[in-house]
């Protein structure tokens, strides 16, 4: 992993962007992994802090937790916090994966999954 943007960010301005906190959840925490997609369901509101309405923007399609921290150029662990700000007012809405069980065996036929990836690789 690249550090070298991490270690430039003002240490002071992600700690502003975050009101402080350091774990994006409590109790009610939805577990957002890397791979959970956010959805936007509404617009920005002017008042917004502008990396809540950046994170809008970029939602208008199912995005990952991981693609919005690339995009605003935050840490993801930054990233949940403010997310996590806008799941709980309704900004925005989570598609977590579903895992398998072990019961039900794997959701994708692995075939068909090694056949996407030659695929892309060929690209």
């Amino acid at each position: 992993m690249n550090t070298d943007h991490l270690d430039s960010e003002a240490p002071d301005r992600l700690y502003t962007v975050t009101g402080g906190r350091c774990d994006p959840g409590g109790p009610g925490d939805p577990a957002l992994d890397s791979v959970t997609l956010l959805v936007a369901e509404s617009e920005p509101a002017p008042h917004m802090q502008s990396e809540h309405a950046d994170i809008l923007r970029l939602c208008t399609r199912p995005t990952a937790v991981v693609e919005i921290s690339a995009e605003l150029g935050l840490p993801v662990s930054v990233v949940r916090i403010l997310l996590v700000d806008l799941l709980d007012t309704g900004a925005v809405v989570a598609r977590h994966p579903v895992p398998s069980t072990p019961q039900e065996g794997p959701r994708h036929d692995p075939d068909t999954l090694k056949q996407v990836l030659l695929a892309l690789q060929r690209l």
